[in-house]
């Protein structure tokens, strides 16, 4: 079908279109309420960094211990502590994650990071049976953890990315939203 050669998407228009997407919205219009007005997404706001926090203090004491051989009790148990609190932000992520798209885990639009968080969960899991069981030695079982802390970096990741996306979607809804009573002022004067 041909445009017509007023239409802004039409070569040579001078009329400014709104910034296309090149993906679908991460949220509808009802999702971004329901992820805007939930108590949960404040949770997920405050567990983040907290959790972040305690990695690092815990990467921190793993290191230590593989460089110098000391510290084996705190190291051990900041991987427990950060391995509850990943434990807490994942119950709180699905109970999130139901709230705005009205499924625990796997939404569309959290779909990998979700797949990839069962890596994070299974390698944090395994340390702590290791540790509970006594299944690896004190330097196998460090390597586990900073194997789970580069599964869970790459996670943070995702999440962030996401987070940009989100916020970027915003700003182009806000930008199409105040160009378009202009392009129609300009339909108006040009009627």
């Amino acid at each position: 079908m041909q445009r017509p050669a007023n239409s802004p998407s039409a070569p040579g228009s001078a009329q400014r279109s709104a910034p296309r997407r090149l993906r679908t919205p991460l949220y509808t219009p009802e999702e971004r309420v329901r992820r805007d007005t939930s108590g949960w997404t404040l949770v997920q706001g405050i567990l983040a960094p907290v959790q972040f926090l305690v990695f690092a203090v815990s990467l921190v004491l793993v290191l230590r211990f593989l460089a110098t051989g000391e510290g084996l009790a705190w190291a051990n148990a900041s991987v427990v502590v950060k391995t509850l609190t990943l434990y807490t932000i994942m119950v709180t992520g699905c109970i999130w994650e139901k709230v705005v798209f009205g499924r625990y885990l796997f939404a569309p639009a959290f779909y990998w990071e979700d797949v990839f968080s069962m890596l994070v969960l299974a390698l944090h899991t395994a340390y702590l049976l290791a540790l509970a069981t006594g299944a690896l030695a004190p330097q196998a079982l460090m390597l586990l953890a900073l194997a789970a802390y580069a599964a869970y970096v790459i996670n943070a990741v995702q999440f962030v990315l996401k987070l940009r996306a989100a916020r970027l979607d915003e700003a182009a809804d806000r930008a199409a939203n105040q160009e378009a009573p202009r392009r129609h002022s300009q339909q108006e004067a040009t009627a």
